[in-house]
């Protein structure tokens, strides 16, 4: 298959194969020339075979053929007449290990060596200031007088209450770090909705954990507003102590979709992600059983964690007049930098009419009531500050793939909420959820609802994530397109590795920045292991600071390589990944 001007530009440095059976005379141009991102299929299907005897394309584009050659022949010197010396380039070693690996990469320093050049035309961005990218010592008074200066828009105080102990007794109370839970709250958590058909309540000690599981449904801070609304104010939240959902039906069939976590807890969690329980946290677990057949539809997930959602509001009311020990504060603030890029994080959510919703914008913080579930909504874009993600304004209740399901606790400690909203060389707009629809036709419409979105706030780049995989990659590679139909810089960050790989793409979809922590590229059934972290953050906001300063970022690898990640890890100063086998976590 022939490529294009565009592409032969994107792959001077690669072999150059005939892609059909040319005559003596022919003049070899991008119409004579073979795709070199199949090449690697076609070696490994023995139809081409390459040695380091070949030209590459820039060297013979413009060559002549010296005798009849066949189609997937690779170009070498005795075959052709007028063969071009390529441009030499020096890259120092720190970069060209960074771009060897093509999925992602980092930015170096580069140094280009050239002896002899003529007409040589440069163009260089001048619209962003990126100080990561290009920018020399001396220029640094510079960058300081363009950066935006911080403005404060609200702020919210979140005061984290040390909890040493939980035990489920005979009245709901906190007292001296210990919570106890009423088993009278029971009965009347059953009647939250006819669905639910029994509730058990225990308590699991960090030391406790190897013990049988149904699967788990989420986790869930226990947070309460004690003065002012979600996104501003004061939340109190209680460190040391979760709640854990988990949920069969009346036949025993697991409350799950795309694979379930059912097992010994000590295997199924990732402990220590932002939407699981931490290594030393107590874990109070809500076990819940729905009526048979209802675990495949919104109303039967959707009763389980309504009546969750009403033991843990009893502790909420006891949490507000509690005067414990705070063992630490964040001060989050909604900020706006004028003059900065304007950026949008976009978090692509379930929204496909089964099992798959999430409530946006409850009463409470990570709560249910008072909130609107985002399939009722339509799934259409909606902005939230980045303040409201951080005040627990998401409640998930997606039952997709628990490897890639991002969990109520997750949103209240978003790690790319935190580190967007932290840079000082980017000015962040807003946080969109979108939902995910299940009819293509409605896919497409939420996404160009989207794309005005950007199109009106006028950004200047934006990053957009998905949990799970298959299904919802559709509208994900759309939303990229959305962007870069309107020449947003734009980066993907999901799970995709072996299991999950896009089924579709676009030529926007040049940014992308992978999730998974699983040693086999799969959806492994540990609840949180293929998320969002620290690290994925880190290297997406660099990834969104290279693309908008013109950095080039080359085509993915054919084959998921997880060196990628550990490579560009290391440009930045994070750690490797630690990959995992299934069932291997204690």
């Amino acid at each position: 298959m022939s490529i294009t001007e565009e592409t032969l530009k994107q792959h001077l440095k690669d072999p150059a194969v005939l892609c059909c059976r040319r005559d003596k005379g022919t003049i070899i141009g991008a119409q004579d020339l073979e795709d070199p991102t199949l090449f690697e299929d076609m070696v490994d299907a023995g139809l081409i075979t390459l040695s380091d005897n070949g030209l590459t394309i820039e060297q013979v584009v413009g060559a002549t053929l010296a005798k009849d050659s066949e189609a997937l022949i690779q170009l070498t010197s005795d075959l052709l007449e007028g063969i071009k010396e390529p441009v030499q380039t020096k890259t120092n070693s720190v970069e060209k290990k960074a771009t060897s690996h093509t999925k992602e990469n980092s930015q170096g320093m580069i140094e280009v060596e050239i002896e002899k050049l003529e007409g040589l035309k440069l163009k260089l961005p001048v619209n962003q200031v990126i100080s990561h990218v290009g920018e020399a010592a001396c220029c640094s008074e510079k960058k300081e007088a363009t950066l935006g200066e911080k403005k404060v828009i609200r702020q919210l105080k979140k005061q984290h209450v040390k909890i040493t102990d939980a035990e489920i007794g005979n009245e709901t109370s906190i007292k001296n770090g210990k919570i106890t839970v009423g088993k009278n709250l029971i009965e009347k958590a059953l009647k939250e909705d006819e669905l639910i058909k029994g509730i058990k309540l225990n308590v699991i000690k960090p030391n406790e954990r190897h013990i049988y599981t149904d699967t788990i449904m989420d986790v869930c801070p226990i947070a309460t507003k004690v003065e002012g609304e979600l996104g501003n104010g004061v939340t109190k939240i209680c460190d040391g102590v979760v709640f854990m959902l988990t949920g069969v039906d009346e036949e025993g069939t697991q409350v799950h979709e795309f694979g379930s976590s059912e097992g010994y807890l000590d295997e199924k969690m990732y402990f220590g992600h932002p939407g699981c329980a931490d290594e030393n946290d107590i874990i109070i677990r809500c076990e819940a059983v729905i009526e048979k057949l209802s675990g495949m539809s919104r109303p039967g997930p959707l009763a389980a964690h309504k009546a969750q959602d009403y033991i843990i509001q009893a502790v909420r009311e006891e949490l507000k007049t509690y005067d414990g020990e705070i063992i630490r504060e964040e001060i989050c603030e909604d900020i706006r930098r004028k003059g900065n890029p304007r950026i949008v994080l976009v978090k692509e959510i379930m929204g496909q009419g089964a099992m798959h919703d999430n409530v946006i914008c409850p009463s409470e913080p990570c709560g249910i009531m008072g909130g609107r579930m985002n399939v009722d909504c339509g799934n259409v874009p909606i902005m939230l500050t980045p303040n409201q993600v951080r005040d627990g304004s998401i409640h998930a209740l997606t039952c997709i793939g628990p490897a890639t399901k991002e969990m109520t606790r997750h949103y209240i400690r978003e790690p790319l909420v935190e580190r967007l909203a932290a840079d000082e060389e980017l000015d962040l707009v807003g946080v969109v959820f979108v939902g995910s629809p299940q009819v293509n036709d409605e896919k497409l419409w939420v996404s160009e609802r989207l794309g005005s979105l950007f199109e009106g706030l006028d950004i200047d780049g934006v990053i957009i994530t998905t949990e799970g995989f298959g299904n919802n990659h559709i509208d994900f590679i759309e939303h990229i397109g959305q962007a870069g139909q309107r020449d947003i810089p734009v980066v993907g960050v999901s799970f995709c590795a072996y299991q999950g790989q896009l089924v579709v793409g676009n030529k926007y979809a040049d940014a992308m920045i992978e999730e998974n922590m699983d040693a086999g590229g799969f959806e492994n059934d540990i609840a949180g292991t293929s998320c969002v972290t620290k690290e994925v953050a880190e290297r997406s906001v660099q990834m969104l600071k290279n693309k908008m300063a013109g950095v080039d970022i080359l085509p993915a690898l054919k084959k998921w390589n997880n060196d990628v990640i550990n490579d560009n890890n290391q440009l930045l100063n994070l750690p490797k990944t630690n990959l995992i086998e299934s069932g291997t976590l204690h």
